[in-house]
């Protein structure tokens, strides 16, 4: 089974790009989603990052406000850092469970992990090959812009947080360019998919 990294900045394409090559047959695992469950009132990681930000990141429910927290964390790189802590070896805990029944399921499959931060991390060790999804900067803040209850001055702060696509590139085994249309974007993802099945034994 081949085990695949997709990764890239705020509001690239990513999610695009994995919804793809899952319609195309790949097991899609999206970290943030299990960062979220992680981060949930009975989640793995909701006790220690409660403890470390204090309570004023709860909502009135008790949950995590995520937005509260991204806030205070995306303009501090030693914050995010500490977050990221936290929550990461939950994530990565439940990828390799995730995968790990794939596998048994499915031995010549393909495991795509969607993730913005596989690199920072050092995450990207895990993987067979990585795909970083790419566009330009000014595209990112548009179409971050269009999110619901997007500010741009959070947009431009969490940007700066991230590591420059450009030394991204230097990770990747393929680079997929969202700047086009999506019509030239599901052509590249079509041809990113077909060679990692010819990697298949």
């Amino acid at each position: 089974m081949l085990k695949v990294g997709l990764t890239g900045g705020l509001a690239c394409g990513k999610s695009f790009v994995g919804e793809a090559l899952k319609q195309m047959g790949c097991l899609l695992i999206q970290a943030d989603e299990l960062g979220h469950q992680a981060l949930a009132r009975n989640g793995a990681a909701y006790k220690a990052v409660v403890a470390e930000f204090g309570p004023g990141i709860l909502g009135a429910n008790g949950e995590i406000d995520r937005k509260a927290l991204a806030t205070e964390v995306f303009s501090n790189p030693e914050r995010l850092a500490t977050l990221n802590a936290l929550v990461h070896p939950a994530v990565v805990k439940r990828e390799e469970e995730l995968i790990a029944g794939f596998a048994r399921r499915d031995s010549e499959g393909i495991a795509v992990v969607e993730a913005a931060i596989l690199i920072e991390t050092g995450s990207y060790h895990r993987f067979d090959r990585m795909i970083l999804v790419t566009c330009k900067a000014e595209q990112q803040v548009e179409r971050a812009m269009r999110r619901e209850g997007a500010v741009e001055t959070d947009v431009r702060a969490r940007l700066n947080s991230q590591m420059p696509l450009e030394e991204k590139r230097k990770y990747a085994d393929f680079v997929i360019d969202t700047s086009g249309n999506k019509e030239d974007t599901l052509r590249q993802t079509r041809a990113v998919y077909d060679a990692l099945r010819r990697e298949q034994p």
